[in-house]
């Protein structure tokens, strides 16, 4: 068995306690990680946004921290600043809490555009910027970001340079009955679940799983069919811009991950078709009149993959 299918196996287990239902939620976020990119996780509250994530952090045995956005948010409450220590006569740098290695930010549409852009040095660069000192943030780096779309009231939509970070951007949506039900009864104690959860994996395993991922094999049938997807996105009169080639690299990334994850040392058609929605929900910009008709960006990614034929390939080189 791979180290990737191992991992994700002892790590989904152990966030299944906590998060009801949802595997295929659990197994997306964990190909993001694997691939070194970020989620963003866009939901109504109360359905297991931040659940989720610590559940998972906690699980990975890494360093977790959480910035919980509001418009007071500074860029130095993100990234850390120098302070100045009277006995050494000397400014030492504080560090913030975005130089952890799970960074959870709540709400990061109610963050200025100011401290929006501080967090997006550290997803794009792996770095902060203090005083004019460049400090570097320890791999693995992933972050998990949330937001609501359904209120506007006092937020701050991000940048299309922002969104562009996210290598997935996944709805949880509601529970089922059954899962609501246990999801519920799992609250009988003063110790919430989430704080249950043990580590399964550490650094070194997440690390060893990073490099494994690139090396998962992806047929030329297989690129093609994912170019063809993306130049659909390009030539479409609905869209004002398509898929840039960061989004075409994310989703050739973030299906080699999840291969994986499968259990697979290969790609198929199917794993681009299935990631295709959640890589590029976020890279379409649709033109003005294509709103006003209707139209929706996850409907039309899914026409777009439907109207593209699925090519047969080979599994192996």
């Amino acid at each position: 068995m791979s180290k990737i299918k191992l991992v994700s196996e002892k790590v989904i287990k152990a966030t299944a306690e906590v998060f009801k239902g949802k595997q295929e939620i659990v197994e997306m976020i964990l190909a993001s990680v694997f691939a070194g990119g970020h989620v963003l996780l866009e939901d109504v509250p109360g359905t297991g946004k931040t659940v989720l994530a610590k559940s998972i952090a906690k699980a990975m045995g890494l360093d977790f921290s959480r910035i919980q956005c509001t418009p007071d948010l500074m860029p130095s409450d993100v990234t850390g600043s120098s302070v100045w220590i009277p006995s050494k006569q000397q400014f030492e740098f504080r560090p913030g809490p975005v130089l952890s290695q799970i960074v959870l930010v709540d709400e990061l549409n109610r963050a200025t555009p100011r401290t929006q852009s501080a967090l997006l040095e550290a997803m794009a660069e792996n770095q902060v910027s203090v005083d004019g000192k460049i400090h570097k943030l320890e791999k693995p780096f992933f972050v998990i970001a949330t937001e609501n779309p359904v209120e506007s009231e006092g937020t701050f939509p991000l940048p299309e340079a922002q969104k562009d970070r996210f290598m997935l951007t996944l709805s949880v949506g509601y529970p089922n009955e059954l899962e609501e039900a246990q999801i519920i009864t799992a609250q009988r104690s003063t110790v919430h679940p989430v704080e249950k959860v043990q580590s399964v994996t550490t650094k070194d395993e997440i690390l060893e799983c990073m490099e494994e991922a690139v090396s998962i094999y992806v047929d030329e049938a297989v690129v093609v069919y994912l170019l063809n997807i993306v130049a659909k996105t390009r030539n479409d009169s609905r869209i004002l811009a398509g898929v840039s080639p960061r989004g075409s690299i994310a989703l050739y990334k973030a299906a080699q991950a999840f291969a994986a994850i499968q259990g697979r040392d290969y790609v198929t058609p199917e794993d681009i078709k299935l990631l295709a929605l959640p890589v590029f929900r976020k890279r379409l910009i649709l033109r003005g009149e294509s709103l006003v008709k209707g139209y929706s960006t996850d409907g039309i990614i899914k026409e777009l993959v439907n109207q593209v034929p699925v090519p047969s390939f080979k599994a192996h080189v």
